[in-house]
């Protein structure tokens, strides 16, 4: 496990493995932010050293050089920082260099930390791009993650802190992700909501199938009855003496989706163990915001089920029951992930929270809209549709709002029952989904949902401080909207 601290020394004379500087661009060459003693250690020659390898200081850009003695630590590792830096370009710049640095023991970064927010990006980037998930590795040249961080700022180490919890949080979330759905099925998922939430203060409830089934959740049993894996629908709950605010946060769980009778084909099934980010995210924002000590009250529900095809499934053309009473018929069994939301949503308005935000691997219509990086936010109400994108933005966990157009209501009409689960028509996949779970809010609640189906797993190579698989997105804006509510 990567540890951090703060310290405010000379990095010159830092005893350290490797030294991470930030450059920007400047017309004589790359120049040093953060760490103006080292021009002249190396004697004014740094800048014309680093062009000469064909560094600039554009943002993304990494360097490597022996300090042949002018500093303490052995090795230089140059990050650009680009013309500007806010706090996510320090946060990719800190992740791009340690994760570079695998195999490295100790490293210090050098990079603009003169606030607090500064000093807590560099950290968090830092902390986040030492992440690795070896666990089932047994061959190979396998390199470790760097194990000891030193940001240095003069900031307090209460920021080092902070920025550890929200790290923790993240890589739990990664962890979830990235564990096979053999071994990580609903009961599983439930079992460890139980032990990790535990330990964080988190009250922990889990409903079986059984519960289920006798409680009216129609939604969770459907999709979870073709698996001999049982659905599971777990409640966090974290309440603080001060609190004035409720947030109720709502995770879709699908702990593998084959798509069931609706069969996905095998080039859109073999990532599938992702389908579970919603419920990962909204789990290691609970227990984040628990190990905070927000001054918030927040419930979460993982709404967990394994999607597959069996003599048991539903079917095409079935009609279920939802929690909140309504029917659905069922027309697609790839459209699993909004009937097991609609119960947590109707659950979790019970609470009677001041929002609900539902968080879901939901749509590749998604990824088509917005693509792989960006998730897309929906809202029955404009300010929370914005609160939600701000929170994601300043998170560095990019989101787009988006519209519940009216008229795209009229496609999920059924002749059978109350609505049907899936639009006729592929347009607006992504719109028409959102819709749907709209249905399932209680008149005068504020809801909004995310889609992040493309920025839960990273299919391509890791950048910044995301690695390859599992990404950890929209845990820790979920945290920052607690925070948020808290201080209103």
């Amino acid at each position: 496990m990567t540890t951090v601290r703060l310290n405010s020394a000379d990095p010159v004379s830092l005893d350290t493995d490797a030294l991470v500087v930030g450059f920007t661009p400047g017309q004589d060459g790359p120049a040093a932010a953060g760490a103006g003693s080292l021009d002249a250690a190396f004697g004014g020659k740094l800048a014309a050293s680093l062009a000469a390898v064909g560094f600039s200081g554009k943002s993304g850009e990494l360097a490597k050089l022996p300090t042949f003695g002018a500093v303490t630590a052995p090795l230089l590792v140059a990050v650009g920082l680009g013309d500007s830096h806010d706090a996510e370009g320090l946060r990719r710049a800190a992740g791009t260099a340690v994760r570079s640095l695998a195999g490295t023991a100790r490293a210090a970064l050098a990079l603009p930390a003169g606030t607090p927010e500064e000093a807590e990006a560099v950290a968090l980037g830092g902390l986040l791009g030492a992440y690795a998930f070896d666990r089932y590795r047994t061959t190979g040249e396998r390199k470790p993650p760097v194990s000891e961080l030193t940001v240095l700022s003069a900031q307090p180490a209460s920021v080092a802190e902070r920025a550890g919890v929200l790290a923790e949080s993240v890589a739990l979330v990664r962890d979830l992700v990235n564990t096979p759905p053999s071994d990580l099925w609903p009961a599983k998922f439930a079992e460890i909501a139980e032990q990790v939430g535990g330990e964080a203060g988190l009250s922990v409830e889990v409903l079986d199938d059984k519960q289920l089934k006798d409680g009216g959740y129609g939604g969770l049993i459907g999709v979870g009855q073709g698996s001999v894996n049982p659905p599971r629908l777990v409640r966090l709950a974290y309440s603080h003496p001060e609190a004035t605010k409720t947030l109720a946060f709502v995770g879709k769980g699908i702990t593998f989706d084959s798509g069931g009778l609706s069969l996905k084909p095998s080039a859109s099934m073999d990532w599938m163990k992702s389908d579970m980010g919603g419920a990962g995210a909204v789990f290691g924002a609970l227990v984040g915001i628990a190990r905070l000590g927000l001054p918030v009250n927040a419930v979460g529900y993982l709404c967990l089920a394994e999607n597959l095809p069996s003599g048991t499934a539903q079917r095409p053309s079935d009609v279920i029951h939802s929690y909140s009473g309504k029917t659905v018929e069922v027309l697609d069994t790839d459209a699993e992930g909004r009937l097991v939301l609609m119960d947590g949503i109707a659950r979790a308005a019970e609470d009677h929270p001041d929002v609900i935000v539902d968080v879901a691997t939901l749509t590749g219509a998604q990824i088509v809209a917005l693509g792989w990086r960006t998730a897309g936010v929906m809202s029955n109400d404009d300010a929370v549709r914005e609160l939600v994108v701000e929170a994601a933005n300043a998170a560095g966990e990019n989101a787009w709002g988006m519209p519940l157009p009216e008229e795209l209501r009229k496609g999920l009409d059924s002749p059978v029952a109350d609505i049907a689960n899936l639009h006729p028509e592929r347009w607006g996949g992504m719109l028409t989904a959102g819709i749907f779970l709209k249905e399932f809010v209680p008149e005068g609640v504020r809801w909004a949902h995310i889609d992040m189906a493309g920025p839960a797993f990273n299919k391509g190579e890791p950048y910044g401080y995301i690695p390859k698989g599992g990404t950890g997105a929209i845990t820790r804006t979920l945290i920052g909207l607690a925070e948020r509510h808290a201080s209103i």
